[in-house]
Formats: C-alpha cells, structure tokens, sequence
C-alpha cells in the first residue's frame, strides 16, 4: 500500500438475555445471577443475585455479588430506592448485610450529545468518506462519563460539522474503532454511513494493517513471536481485561523486539528495556497492553498492566522523559478505501515523549 502523507508525523461489552415477563417463580428458585432478568420498556434493566453471607458492609456485599457496578455506582442506586432485598428497599450501604436475594434496578444512561469543540487535529488524509488522524495521548476517543468534552469526537464534530457518520450514534459519531485515551497514534473515522459500514466489515474481518510501537520493561523472548490467548474481564477486577484458560475472546498479536536497551544483570537474562513492534491480528480491549504484560514485559508507564518495577536507571529515565501514560503509539494503520478501493496506508513516528524515553533508554 502506498503510504500518503509524507508528514505523517478494540469492541466491548455484552447484550444479556432478557425475559418475555416477570418471573413469577419464588424467589429462592429463581437464578442467580449477575444477567439482565427483565427489562421494563427497554429501559432500566433489574439485576438479581443471592447473597448468603451476613455482616459484612452492604456495599461491599454488593459489589462482589454484582461485579459488573462499581461500588460507587452501588452506592449511587442504594440513595435513589433503586436497592432492594426480598422486595423490600434498602437505602444504606454502610449498614451490614443481610442473607438474601437483592435486586438491583439499573436505569439506563442518557447519551450526551457532545458539542463541537476548536480542538486542533493532525490529519493525515481526508476526503469525502473519511479522516485519518494522529491522536495524541491524553484524547478519548469518545466522550463517556468523567470525560465529556475535550474527545476526538468533540474535535471532529468542529472540523467535519455535520458531514460524520451518524452510525456509530449520538455519542459515537464517525468512530470506527478506538485508541485507549492514553495511547496515541493513527486513527480513521469515517464522515459517510457507507464508509462507516465498510470500515467496520474490515475491523470485522481483520483486513487491517494495524503495527503499534512500544517500550517495555524488559523484552518479551523470543525476540519475534506470536502471542495467542483467550482475553477477556479479570475476575479479580472488573476494569481490568486479562488472559483467561477460558471463555473470553481469541486474541493474536504478532510481535517483533526491534532494539534492546541496557545490558542483561546477568548471562541469559533480560535486558532493562526494549522497543517492540506489535501487529494485531485481532483487536480485543487492551490486548497489546494485556498480552506484554503476560510475556513478562508490561509497558513501560502503564498503570494498570505495568505489575512490578522497572530498573532503577530505566525509572530514571521515565521521570526525567516526563512520560506520564504508557508508551505505546499506533504507529500503522493501512486499508482498502471502503468506498474508492485505493490502498491507503498511514505512518507516523511516536510523540515527544515517547521519543524522549527511547533516547534516555539508549544510554543505558
């Protein structure tokens, strides 16, 4: 594919089954479960599980029986009468729990309709189906709760005005696929509905050209390799994705360590750092993050992956690059035009920061 601008400097979630009506079972026949058991109007869904233990506070009682709420969220619905135990409300999450079957009435979330925002772009390419950009870290790439201005959407809607794909909804306008807020790098969106459904069938299928640089801590050896697991929710934090024996979704990433930094402690052993090339043959939530961290070289900067501790020269040099994210920067992204049928492919060189890091690293 020919590369265009010479400047050129993951889906989630799960639809649970629902009933036709009320289950008219008695309660403690009924499953237990954290899935939708009803839905009113197709608007707030009803959670039920049992909880069997007794005395512990109730909205930590809570978020271990409904792992998919926060115990904040928990908290929230406790104070709106949206909790109930045997049918009857219960208000305080301080209070100890009591043995039995809890209900939990979650109202669905209102879109917000994100506002156009002077936010400057890097484009890459642009036509009259789609914009290719270079997201820079610190950007989400939609607006969500906590993070409602300031998206690429937000930055869109002021550059492309009305001319976004309305496929992706309210709140998703254009977006295709996503970069984690904190990685930066080549993103496409696209401005026509047929775009959209075109790029979408090659996410679907994997017919994109997806390379993302890293630095890590360490290097994952084999220096070249395939990663291929099942990732999907840790069950021992629910913000978390990880790689699981089972269930979860197949994940593959192809791999290559392009440069090592520091010599190893000892014969055999690892070095301080390394800068790898990672291609996705699949694009699950995190994966590139999830599958490092599971070679033993998590990201270096990453927060939620990043277990354990670099070298003392390696933490050196992250203080003085002043990178506050993890370094990781979608570097490539080629495809088909989903409308003209042109091969476009699209590079671009990690941020400053990154590039600061890479430099301390080689003096090591």
């Amino acid at each position: 594919m020919a590369k265009l601008s010479p400047n050129a400097p993951e889906f989630d979630g799960h639809l649970a089954g629902q009933l036709d009506g009320e289950d008219r079972r008695p309660a403690a026949e009924r499953p237990v479960s954290d899935e939708p058991l009803l839905s009113e109007d197709d608007e707030t869904t009803v959670l039920e599980a049992r909880i069997e233990t007794a005395g512990v506070r109730l909205d930590k009682a809570l978020a271990e029986a409904f792992p998919t709420l926060s115990r904040a969220r928990l908290q929230a619905l406790l104070s709106d009468r949206a909790v109930s135990l045997d049918g009857q409300p219960v208000t305080s999450g301080s209070a100890k729990a009591r043995a039995g079957l809890y209900a939990v009435a979650v109202p669905p979330v209102a879109p917000a309709t994100p506002q156009p925002e002077a936010i400057p772009l890097t484009v890459l390419y642009e036509d009259a189906d789609l914009i290719v950009i270079d997201k820079p870290a610190g950007m989400a790439a939609h607006p969500a709760p906590g993070s409602e201005t300031g998206t690429l959407v937000n930055a869109l809607l002021a550059h492309c005005g009305d001319s976004l794909s309305g496929i992706g909804g309210v709140a998703r306008p254009g977006i295709v696929h996503r970069l984690d807020k904190d990685t930066s790098g080549v993103m496409v969106a696209a401005k026509t509905d047929r775009a959209h459904q075109g790029l979408s069938a090659l996410f679907a299928t994997h017919d994109i050209e997806r390379t993302y640089i890293a630095l890590t801590r360490g290097a994952p050896n084999p220096a070249k390799g395939r990663i291929e697991t099942f990732i999907g929710r840790s069950s021992s934090d629910r913000k978390k994705m990880a790689v699981l024996k089972s269930g979860g979704r197949n994940a593959i990433t192809d791999y290559v360590v392009e440069r090592t930094f520091g010599e190893p402690a000892r014969a055999g052993g690892a070095p301080s750092a390394g800068r790898v090339a990672c291609t996705l043959q699949t694009g699950r939530t995190h994966q590139i993050r999830v599958h490092l961290a599971s070679k033993g070289s998590p990201i270096l900067g990453d927060a939620v992956y990043g277990s354990g501790s670099p070298a003392t020269a390696v933490r050196a040099a992250l203080a003085e690059a002043g990178l506050t994210r993890q370094a990781l920067h979608a570097a490539v992204l080629g495809f088909v035009h989903p409308v003209t049928a042109a091969p476009l492919r699209f590079e671009t060189a990690p941020p400053p920061d990154m590039q600061r890091l890479e430099a301390l690293l080689s003096e090591l």
